[in-house]
């Protein structure tokens, strides 16, 4: 008896539990700034080689996110300082179910290779001992194959150390 009424029990949260709905997420991207690996990054100039990880979390409603061709640019980091953009590509996020709402985690990492360099006095990779740190950040946004542009997240600050080690 006390076997039949937990069987019974255990059906109807399985029965509960199935009939509840995905979540619902708008059909253009939604980004969160989720955080940073570290803070400082050496300038590529006058340091070791070095690389900072940020990570932000997506949905997306109709699940449209990466592009079809895997030369198409789909993340978009601006540097705040000189307005550059430093392009990114997902890969291909496969569509799932019918509902086709995705949600995840988005890791990039930037080496300083990619010409992160301290700015002083309209002077682009400065080593100056008066001026041993610079501070920006990044703006990041995405787009999905519809060509819904999601909104606009920004990194806390990042100090580029300038001097080398």
């Amino acid at each position: 008896m006390q076997y039949t009424r937990f069987a019974l029990w255990l059906l109807a949260c399985l029965t509960i539990a199935s009939c509840v709905n995905p979540p619902e997420f708008p059909v253009e991207p939604v980004i969160t700034y989720e955080g940073m690996n570290k803070s400082e990054i050496y300038q590529f100039t006058n340091g070791p080689l070095d690389s900072i990880t940020i990570q932000f979390s997506f949905t997306d409603g109709d699940g449209d996110l990466s592009q079809l061709d895997s030369d198409s640019i789909d993340i978009f980091v601006e540097d705040s300082r000189l307005g550059i953009q430093t392009p990114f590509s997902l890969p291909l996020i496969p569509e799932e179910g019918t509902g086709n709402g995705i949600s995840g985690d988005i890791f990039i990492t930037i080496v300083n290779t990619t010409g992160i360099c301290c700015i002083f006095n309209n002077r682009l990779c400065a080593a100056d001992e008066r001026f041993p740190v610079d501070t920006f950040s990044y703006s990041i946004q995405i787009v999905d194959r519809a060509g819904n542009f999601s909104n606009v997240i920004r990194t806390d600050p990042i100090n580029i150390l300038c001097l080398g080690q």
